[in-house]
């Protein structure tokens, strides 16, 4: 996928997005999210955070020591954005090719496909998946380590999608989703439609 589509993914995303969580209400923004420790709220406001300045995110790097995990939860924890405000954000990031230091585009699709799904399955929403964005982002998860080692984890399995043309592994065929394989890969285990492996 090129560039422009990536970034032409991730505007639609955020607006759509923005759209959800101003119709949200406060208990449902208080509903506990996919993401451990996060209600849908955080998650709302952590997809703000993509915008946050090198120099801002060294500063918070160094305070939490560079224990990346525990800087992402705690800056989501500690932000008191509101929804509504969290949604203004969003609206105001469409257009911008600014995306967290050291990562690429992909960074920011992968966060709104699957904090969307974050937000919205604990919320019993169907929310879908543009095919090409979403098999884009398993080929990534698919190919890159950390966070989620996704090829380690998923060893001896391989994994076909049933509505697009993604196929990766060997061994046990798994047939699902492109949007469960996204979320699978993702680490959203629990979630995803298709079989979890072994631990």
């Amino acid at each position: 996928m090129d560039t422009d589509l990536i970034w032409q993914h991730i505007d639609e995303q955020r607006l759509e997005l923005a759209a959800l969580i101003e119709t949200l209400t406060p208990a449902q923004l208080a509903t506990p999210s996919l993401c451990d420790a996060w209600t849908v709220r955080d998650v709302a406001v952590h997809l703000t955070h993509s915008h946050t300045s090198p120099s801002r995110a060294m500063l918070a790097a160094c305070r939490y020591g560079f224990r990346f995990d525990t800087m992402i939860r705690e800056l989501a924890l500690r932000d008191h954005t509101s929804a509504d405000e969290a949604a203004a954000t969003l609206r105001a990031m469409v257009g911008s090719r600014r995306h967290p230091i050291g990562t690429t585009p992909m960074a920011p699709l992968l966060d709104s496909l699957l904090h969307g799904q974050d937000i919205t399955v604990p919320l019993a929403i169907d929310r879908t998946m543009p095919h090409d964005a979403a098999t884009a982002c398993a080929a990534y998860l698919w190919s890159t380590g950390f966070p989620f080692h996704a090829r380690r984890r998923n060893a001896g399995r391989r994994f076909v999608a049933t509505d697009s043309g993604f196929a990766v592994g060997e061994g046990e065929v798994v047939e699902a989703p492109i949007r469960d394989i996204v979320m699978l890969f993702g680490g959203r285990s629990s979630a995803a439609g298709v079989l979890a492996p072994s631990l």
